[in-house]
């Protein structure tokens, strides 16, 4: 899937609008909420456990990585047009066929990521926007 930053951004330069779900699932209109990460605090994570990143040895196992905080997609919509533009935020109505099938939240639980070395903060969803947005990264 890509990024909702990427489909957003598209959104915003195409019409000038980010379109999300109305409410569901117990959500309010972009309400939903997803563990949203930076992708450079996923190859430092990467960096860290394969020995790559100071003096820590390689370390293996599965680790559930995010933030492990949720935040809605109405959060990211602000963090978008603040760091690029004011937008206008279109609600649409939730597709039926989504609806036993849509995951409406979603958090990381990095309790084992902590337990296994991984000590460092997590890049905040507003500044890995912005740093997204002022990098000229964003695929269209």
């Amino acid at each position: 899937m890509a990024s909702v930053i990427h489909h957003f951004s598209r959104q915003l330069r195409e019409t000038g609008k980010i379109r999300m779900f109305e409410g569901s699932g117990g959500y309010g209109p972009g309400e939903q909420r997803r563990n949203f990460v930076y992708v450079r605090d996923l190859a430092r994570i990467n960096l860290h456990f394969a020995g790559l990143a100071g003096d820590v040895p390689s370390t293996r196992g599965i680790f559930n990585v995010g933030t492990g905080q949720a935040r809605s997609f109405n959060d990211v919509a602000r963090a978008l047009a603040n760091a690029q533009t004011t937008a206008e935020i279109e609600y649409i109505p939730f597709p039926p066929d989504l609806e036993n099938r849509y995951q409406h939240f979603n958090e990381a639980d990095i309790s084992s990521l902590r337990r296994a070395g991984w000590k460092d903060r997590f890049t905040s969803l507003e500044d890995g926007v912005r740093e997204t947005v002022g990098s000229g990264d964003l695929l269209y």
